[in-house]
């Protein structure tokens, strides 16, 4: 590979770890592939319209080599862009397939409709709620997942 790409994709790297660790705060560490190429595209001065998810993809996989942290997993059709350490279950991502597809928010009842036993639900929710990836609306009994938000 050319000096320009090995540079290209070092400075993605650099921003995407900019990007997700701004807004890990707000989603727990996940990002949906497009809102980071929507937030790279802004960052980088020039409004640029050229980032695309395999441009990420690489990048990331180069930031792998820095140990545990960066990693896309698939949910439904989407992919997130996973900037928090630790390795997400079936289980996991699972519920967030069934919170995709409630445009971010995710129910108790939901995952019973899975045939999961409670303690499968509890230990999933309360896992998925101590890494910060999904919120409660402990009025509505509700789960959220801010990287999915619509």
């Amino acid at each position: 590979s050319s000096g320009i790409n090995a540079e290209y994709g070092y400075e993605l790297g650099v921003q995407i770890v900019e990007v997700c660790l701004a807004t890990r705060p707000i989603n727990g560490g996940l990002i949906t592939m497009e809102e980071l190429c929507l937030r790279l595209e802004k960052s980088s001065g020039k409004t640029r319209k050229d980032i695309r998810s395999d441009d990420i993809n690489r990048a990331i996989a180069k930031l792998a080599v820095l140990g545990d942290g960066f990693t896309v997993v698939k949910v439904g059709k989407q992919q997130l862009v996973q900037s928090v350490p630790g390795e997400l279950s079936m289980d996991h991502t699972t519920a967030l397939d069934v919170a995709a597809k409630h445009g971010g928010q995710l129910t108790v009842e939901e995952l019973e409709r899975l045939g999961w036993p409670d303690l499968r639900i509890r230990s999933t929710l309360d896992n998925l709620l101590e890494q910060s990836m999904v919120w409660v609306d402990e009025v509505n009994s509700t789960y959220w997942v801010p990287a999915l938000f619509k």
